[in-house]
């Protein structure tokens, strides 16, 4: 078996004050609304429950900042804190009956129901045994449930990687990320102004669900680009989905309006050492609607906007930025109670919903670990994300790539849209991504 380093030994105290980003996510709370990261992994063989429970034990202990629960106070405290625990206060690993309806139904709970903060650790892995005979197949799924208000999806694909390392003894040390020649990136220009509000993704025909979100999973070729291009594949995700929400709204009537895009960044390392908890700093990619309707003209001034668009996230990548922006970590300042931070928290949001962004768009990019649990189950062969898509944005796009496919979850707030809108979505990305690769001279 090949051994991991130790366990990393969990901080003197065992109280953390919460970081700005899980601070505001726990003011803004909604029960209608959950807060989760959805994390699939699809494997080809069956997995031994007791097998799986013990390595994914020992892979909790091994990143032990994942051991942790919301502490209690009295409501005039300045800060919420997580309390780190010894060993976890539920059993994190379950296995539904192998139904035929089991994926479906473990999906459904993983947009719906959110693991407690007040148990460690907020997190739940089902493993979904498929019977012969049903779609996607036979084999093994994982799908692990986050409380984004503690973690981030790539954190806890960490815990998963350590977990089939130690269940399967195989190696699993990340690949190393695709190596581009340094630059110095130039700041973008003739952008809208982020004073003025962005577009929103018109209204659809909503299921009327009772709260919740509702997601629609693809699988597609990762899209071609010339070798050498500025551009990358993330930056023809970017214009994918600005031009898949302009054509939504256009079908819908909406008038034309400048696009924002938030774009999740992460600069952590994906090793064992990698830290645990919410990493990623958000920023914001901003589109004309001229530029987008050019993009599609029959003059195929396509790979101008890639161009433009590789301009502007590198230039945003390249810049120093508190996680959620400077606003939000003087909101979480500890200078009065907690409790009063909340409520001017969720009013300023509330405030702010006409200027929010119109979606969210996070790139995991190549998954760079192979997921590999041994010779029954199998390496990973298809792994989907999905990120929380509450209002006012209302849907979000996650992409991540293994074994050469592309892996995009839509997901949207069951108030805006219904399943045949998903459905039409999905439609127009994978359109618009074969876009990017026709039309970029």
């Amino acid at each position: 078996m090949t051994a991991l380093a130790h366990p990393a030994q969990p901080p003197a105290s065992t109280r953390i004050p919460f970081p700005t980003v899980d601070e505001i996510a726990r003011h803004c709370h909604q029960s209608t609304e959950p807060e989760t990261v959805h994390i699939e992994v699809h494997l080809p063989g069956p997995l031994n429950p007791g097998r799986l429970r013990s390595a994914f034990a020992d892979a909790l202990h091994h990143h032990p900042r994942i051991l942790m629960r919301e502490a209690p106070g009295p409501w005039y405290r300045r800060r919420y804190e997580w309390e780190l625990t010894e060993s976890p206060d539920v059993e994190v690993v379950t296995f539904p009956p192998p139904t035929q309806d089991a994926l479906k139904q473990a999906r459904t709970r993983a947009l719906d129901q959110t693991p407690p903060l007040t148990a460690s650790p907020p997190i739940r892995l089902e493993a979904i045994s498929l019977p012969h005979g049903t779609s996607p197949g036979t084999g093994t799924v994982l799908v692990l449930t986050v409380n984004h208000t503690a973690l981030d999806g790539p954190a806890c694909l960490r815990i998963l990687a350590t977990a089939a390392q130690l269940y399967s003894g195989h190696a699993n040390a990340p690949t190393a990320p695709p190596t581009r020649a340094p630059d110095s990136p130039e700041p973008p220009t003739d952008t809208p102004s982020v004073w003025t509000p962005p577009a929103r993704v018109a209204p659809g025909t909503p299921d009327h669900s009772p709260g919740g979100n509702g997601m629609v999973l693809a699988e597609l070729p990762v899209p071609h680009r010339p070798k050498g291009s500025p551009y990358t594949v993330n930056d023809q995700l970017m214009v994918t989905t600005a031009l898949m929400i302009a054509h939504w709204n256009r079908e819908h009537g909406q008038r034309p309006r400048p696009m924002r895009i938030t774009m999740p960044v992460d600069d952590r390392s994906r090793g064992t050492d990698m830290p645990i908890g919410n990493g990623t700093r958000l920023v914001e990619v901003t589109f004309s609607p001229e530029e987008l309707t050019n993009a599609t003209a029959p003059d195929h001034r396509m790979g101008e906007l890639l161009h433009r668009t590789a301009t502007r996230t590198r230039a945003l990548k390249s810049l120093p930025r508190p996680q959620l922006g400077h606003g939000a970590a003087l909101l979480t300042a500890p200078v009065v109670p907690v409790a009063w931070r909340a409520t001017l928290t969720r009013g300023l949001r509330r405030a702010a919903a006409p200027w929010t962004s119109t979606t969210l768009l996070s790139n995991i990019g190549r998954i760079p670990y192979s997921l590999d649990f041994g010779e029954t189950a199998g390496r990973a062969h298809a792994v989907w994300f999905s990120a929380p898509a509450r209002m006012p944005r209302g849907l979000t796009v996650t992409t991540a790539s293994t074994a050469g496919r592309l892996h995009v979850a839509l997901r949207w707030s069951r108030t805006l849209l219904g399943p045949g809108d998903g459905a039409h979505l999905r439609d127009l990305f994978e359109h618009y991504l074969h876009t990017t690769e026709e039309n970029q001279a």
